[in-house]
């Protein structure tokens, strides 16, 4: 029997309607109504023209934007929650109490400082002249072009989204219930298969929600792409801006900004279907 919200329960969530609807809903209606304006002497005017949509996805450079972005956002994921879940594992399962607080605490502390500066740091590393080169040099290798390129952007989004998916799947993890563990171990399954067919199933949901934000984040990362890729060839949020410094041209940016948000939002359904699906359904 479904349990219907009492009248207390709805005032609770009203301030959360409220947010979405004034932060979420409203932009984004304002933002499909632009789409169809068109520019004349570089201001705006109200219309109803599909020219805008048009003139971008027939465009072949949209597209070569949108599938790089894309491979960009799924590799970055998927990266990143192979990287962290070595290190999630080791603080929920490993790590007394004590070191588990400051474990979280260490994962917090890059969120002090901006994104933009770290990026910048990261500038110093990559560099053909860098600190990494630098040290490769010694070992008799390099200097190998790290910036301007897909690895440095990689680097970026990684290092943007993994405190964050490291902490996800942790807080997931922690709430795996060990006695499945432990009758794994007394049937005599080793560590491996236990991670893979108790550990991983339980902790599906957190697992696949931190590789959602992975994804989300790096979708729509712009400091990565233009100050460690180069800016050229453009992703996705690059080519916002290009398209607005072209004749003030903010309905064809806001075509280009409709799509990544629908695919956002196509890609958080899948994903969050997937997470709360159950085995053998």
């Amino acid at each position: 029997m479904t349990k219907r919200p009492t009248f207390f329960s709805l005032i609770l969530s009203l301030p959360l309607l409220i947010w979405q609807l004034t932060f979420f809903l409203f932009p984004l209606l304002f933002l499909v109504a632009i789409s169809f304006w068109t520019v004349r002497n570089f201001q705006m005017t109200p219309d109803l023209n599909f020219a805008n949509w048009e003139r971008i996805l027939t465009r072949g450079v949209f597209w070569d934007a949108y599938f790089r972005t894309m491979v960009l956002a799924t590799t970055a994921a998927v990266i990143t929650s192979a990287i962290a879940f070595p290190a999630s594992y080791a603080i929920s399962f490993k790590m007394s109490e004590k070191a588990k607080r400051w474990m979280i605490f260490i994962l917090i502390i890059p969120f002090f400082t901006s994104y933009l500066v770290r990026v910048y740091s990261l500038q110093v590393f990559l560099s053909d002249a860098g600190i990494v080169n630098a040290a490769l040099g010694y070992l008799g290798l390099g200097p190998f072009t790290m910036l301007n390129n897909a690895f440095g952007i990689l680097v970026g989004m990684v290092t943007l989204t993994l405190p964050l998916v490291i902490l996800l799947q942790t807080f997931s993890l922690n709430f795996v219930n060990r006695d499945l563990i432990e009758a794994a171990h007394n049937l005599r399954c080793g560590r491996l298969r236990t991670v893979f067919a108790v550990i991983v199933p339980s902790a599906k949901v957190g697992l696949v929600i931190a590789a959602l934000f992975a994804f989300i984040l790096s979708f729509g990362d712009f400091v990565s792409p233009l100050y460690l890729g180069g800016g050229n060839p453009p992703t996705l949020s690059i080519m916002i801006t290009d398209i607005t410094k072209s004749g003030q041209q903010w309905p064809r940016a806001a075509v280009v900004a409709i799509m990544m948000i629908a695919t956002l939002l196509t890609v958080a359904f899948a994903a969050i279907t997937y997470a709360y699906k159950e085995r053998g359904k």
